[in-house]
């Protein structure tokens, strides 16, 4: 019984969390907006990205409900799909060559 916390310990945390990835995410935001070089911004996106992924999946555990964590698997793979494309324009190849 001692290894699962109080629920409002839980929901401490996931404010603690939420405030996190707030403030991560405005500064990921004025990276992609000021972003001095394309590789910054890619970086900045994909890691907001990948955030907003994580934030999804830990949600969908607490809600209980694993068909919320669907929608992070297209948000990753976009994501992906980004990098390659642009790693396509700093190689000038099409992509699979």
């Amino acid at each position: 019984m001692g290894l699962i916390p109080p629920i409002e310990t839980t929901y401490t945390l996931l404010g603690f969390a939420t405030g996190l990835f707030i403030l991560a995410s405005i500064f990921y935001f004025i990276r992609v907006v000021k972003g001095p070089t394309l590789p910054d911004i890619v970086l900045a996106i994909d890691v907001l990205s990948y955030d907003l992924a994580v934030f999804i999946i830990l949600f969908s555990v607490l809600c209980n409900s694993p068909l919320l964590a669907v929608g992070a698997l297209p948000l990753m793979l976009w994501a992906y799909l980004l990098d390659m494309y642009v790693a396509k324009y700093f190689m000038k190849k099409e992509l699979g060559e």
